[in-house]
């Protein structure tokens, strides 16, 4: 496989001449670069230096969403004109995957791109901006959900009033529903998970373990070479790209699709707060539009990539197998034992949550009544033969 590279542009902007009509303008613009320079960006005074923010990724460079966040870097540099440069780093540069966000908050890293679901450990409540319960909800309804709905005033409570993190957060990339994972053998009947050790991160940890499942949470680079040496039985990631590029399927043949574990999960950009509030304002609206940007490239990506490698996959003898009604049923059991014991035990994830519900509550019978069965028209114009 290709490895991704990193693009990034640092051009300088050629000087221009000063009108009489801009020197206004050009003095008070002066004032906040003083600013800035005092809050952490002494370059930022400097004519033509680009200002440098260090960014590290929870994947591998090998990682399909590697390029992820190559893309974000990328956007931010192209509409800044190279003035303001993300210098991407894959993850252990500097902290592990799941220490990133302490790292961000202490000023160790000036930014990473990773999961909500990699800080469930922080707060349970954290797990819901992007690795939640299956309730009828999509990733494109919880990012819905995070703009429309009152979710992004209630992930800056949590980020900056609940765990009193120095972070600036985006949430972005909605991905598609997860496979129930890689499998030594398919598992049948929820009864198969019972002692079965298995990964997964966030909230998704607490359902495996209430089907009886053990469970550990791995980043992406560690858990092939946990199955090959069988310290794990099954895994799940996330997609068939991203799962084929870190070797899923030279350890197994067997992928089980469709799953209530994480059917909405999203990505999320995180940066320090300070060095984001010295930023000029233009430079601030050019990082939340670049995050915003990523969801629909990156969506529209995911469906060449992830349906091109999903038949790879095939061809190389991997068998794709719809995961069994009964286990689903039973997840959704699961879901109901997990939120009323965290909801219990941290009012702010029944805050999060009983917002989210009314969201759904609202939203689902709408897309529901729209949208029939794809499915159905697709077998309609392309019946299986034999």
């Amino acid at each position: 496989m290709k490895k991704n590279r990193a693009t990034v542009s640092a051009s300088a902007t050629p000087a221009v001449a000063i009108k009489p009509m801009r020197r206004k303008f050009l003095s008070a613009a002066t004032v906040g670069v003083a600013g800035a320079a005092a809050l952490g960006f002494p370059m930022i005074g400097k004519a033509q230096a680009p200002i440098k923010l260090r960014c590290q990724a929870g994947w591998p460079t090998k990682d399909a969403f590697y390029e992820f966040s190559q893309i974000f870097v990328k956007k931010v540099s192209d509409m800044t004109g190279g003035k303001l440069v993300f210098e991407l780093l894959p993850a252990g540069s500097v902290v592990k995957p799941f220490d990133m966000l302490d790292a961000v908050h202490s000023g160790t890293l000036d930014s990473a791109h990773g999961a909500c679901g990699y800080w469930y450990g922080k707060n349970t409540a954290y797990s819901l901006f992007g690795t939640g319960p299956a309730i009828g909800m999509d990733a494109q309804m919880l990012l819905g959900w995070v703009e429309q709905g009152g979710g992004q005033a209630l992930y800056d409570e949590l980020v900056g009033q609940v765990l009193k993190y120095n972070v600036k957060g985006f949430l972005n990339v909605p991905m598609w529903n997860q496979p129930l994972g890689w499998f030594k053998k398919e598992v049948k009947t929820a009864a198969d998970f019972k002692g079965l050790k298995y990964r997964t991160i966030g909230l998704a940890v607490d359902l495996m373990k209430e089907m009886g499942a053990s469970v550990v949470m791995l980043p992406s680079a560690e858990i092939v070479p946990a199955l090959e040496r069988g310290l794990i039985d099954a895994a799940e990631f996330n997609n068939p790209t991203s799962d084929r590029t870190l070797g899923f399927d030279d350890v197994s043949k067997i992928c089980m699709v469709q799953s209530f574990h994480q059917p909405m999960e999203c990505q999320e950009i995180i940066i320090n707060k300070k060095k984001f509030d010295a930023l000029p304002k233009e430079f601030q609206a050019i990082i939340a539009n670049a995050a915003g940007a990523m969801s629909a490239e990156m969506s529209y990506k995911a469906m060449n990539n992830n349906s091109r490698d999903m038949s790879e996959l095939q061809a190389k003898g991997v068998k794709f197998i719809r995961t069994p009604t009964e286990i689903l049923q039973a997840q959704l059991k699961a879901w109901d034992a997990v939120i009323a014991k965290r909801s219990a035990e941290n009012p702010f994830f029944a805050k999060v949550f009983e917002s989210q519900k009314k969201w759904v509550q609202r939203v689902g019978p709408w897309r529901y009544a729209i949208e029939p069965s794809q499915e159905m028209a697709f077998n309609h114009f392309f019946p299986k033969k034999g």
